[in-house]
């Protein structure tokens, strides 16, 4: 989202009135309930707070912890779902892979450039394809149809060169790979695990015939050499679909380079000192392939935060009425603790006694929050086609942390009454 004040004016004072009508309704509460007391009754010491005043008190403080914990919750389940996309087994190698767009600018001289690449002590591999598995990149429907197969079936094209599927770390679950042995290979086509499937070929996909017909109408046919395993070429929001790969031996305007080690620094040195000594009227650009594929989840990661900082404010705020609440209640008992003490009551025991209340209250708003987030965040999850499980241990850390936290805001409260001299609270009308 992006906004200023100039392009919308109307923003700034909205943002002032709601901030001037929020601190108006919030202030004329107090001054309104406080208004409303009887000051015979309360000089006199005769004025008790009603149970409705007390239940209203207890529901915003349930209502506040109902919130925290769903952001909680939320927090941990977004959190857990990017660490489930980070570690997940993409069936390519992401790491240590630096892409080049645009090469086909350079014209002849991207031939040269590679060639050079490619005998750097740094490189372990190269090819050139502007199809790649992580982030945007070239787009191709083609539609086959299958020998004995009544009708056609759409995938998506890779058009690759003899060293995509090795610089990128694919693997072959059958079959062999596209090879300068083979002159035939010219009209060869791999396919992945998917379209295997789909074409009714999951056991004996090899050898099998797949024909395409082109815009102009003329038919092209291709024979299946290999089987890629499945990798993950879109994002985890959708599953995998057919995809297949035909043999291209020209320039396709990305080279994309395999780094031997993590030196990725040495080797973008490298690169860009071999672009330039070229003399390429084109701007030296770049970027990682690791990169790529986290920006696919940009979105995720800027919400996963925002969770996280409403959380931590949220659960700041219902600690700060937590905190308030305690101190209204022990102040309401101050003559009942210092005569409990004078009884002999021990500080634990009086500390028990304030903060067992509000852990009820957080307790309630555990039981009403669990399945509200669960059923937020289990939808939200359906949303990706590869996702977690909802873990129960994020409900039962939320609860531990709220109640540490709300135990802590409580007992300070409570401990300095329990503390207290009980002559003095006696004595005190």
């Amino acid at each position: 989202l992006h906004f200023s004040f100039t392009d919308n004016p109307w923003m700034l004072p909205a943002l002032l009135l709601t901030g001037l009508v929020t601190g108006v309704i919030a202030g004329s509460y107090p001054a309104f309930y406080l208004s409303s007391f009887n000051p015979v009754k309360v000089i006199k010491g005769k004025f008790v707070d009603g149970k409705k005043s007390s239940g209203i008190r207890s529901g915003l403080v349930v209502f506040q912890f109902f919130i925290s914990i769903t952001l909680i919750v939320g927090t941990l389940v977004v959190y857990k779902q990017l660490s489930y996309i980070r570690n997940i087994k993409l069936g390519y190698d992401k790491n240590n892979v630096l892409v080049l767009p645009d090469t086909y600018l350079a014209g002849d001289r991207e031939t040269v450039l590679r060639q050079k690449l490619a005998a750097n002590s740094r490189v372990e591999n190269i090819t050139s394809s502007g199809y790649l598995p992580a982030g945007p990149s070239d787009a191709n429907n083609f539609f086959l149809y299958p020998e004995q197969h009544p009708s056609q079936i759409k995938t998506i094209r890779y058009e690759v060169d003899y060293n995509y599927l090795s610089t990128l770390g694919m693997k072959l679950s059958t079959g062999r790979n596209f090879s300068k042995e083979f002159p035939t290979d010219s009209s060869a086509i791999l396919i992945n695990e998917t379209a295997a499937k789909s074409f009714g070929w999951a056991n004996n996909a090899l050898d099998k015939t797949l024909r395409h017909f082109d815009n102009d109408g003329s038919l092209t046919t291709y024979h299946v050499v290999g089987v890629v395993s499945d990798f993950h070429f879109k994002s985890l929001h959708q599953k995998i679909s057919p995809l297949v790969m035909t043999l291209s031996n020209r320039n396709n305007g990305t080279l994309i380079i395999k780094s031997k080690n993590a030196d990725v620094a040495g080797l973008l040195t490298a690169v860009k000192k071999e672009w330039e000594s070229l003399n390429i009227e084109v701007p030296f650009t770049y970027s990682f392939l690791d990169e790529r594929y986290n920006n696919m989840y940009k979105a995720e990661q800027n919400s996963g935060l925002l969770i996280a900082i409403f959380s931590g404010l949220t659960i700041f705020i219902a600690c700060l009425g937590l905190f308030g609440l305690a101190a209204f209640t022990a102040e309401q008992r101050t003559k009942e603790i210092g005569i409990r003490k004078v009884l002999g009551a021990s500080v634990g025991s009086i500390i028990s006694l304030l903060t067992k209340h509000f852990l009820q209250l957080v307790v309630i708003a555990l039981l009403i929050a669990s399945p509200f987030a669960w059923f937020i965040m289990n939808r939200w999850l359906q949303d990706y086609a590869y996702r977690i499980n909802l873990p129960l241990w994020v409900f039962a850390a939320a609860a531990i942390l709220v109640a540490v936290i709300s135990f802590i805001s409580v007992s300070v409260i409570a401990f300095k009454a329990a503390v207290s001299n009980p002559v003095k609270s006696l004595r005190t009308e």
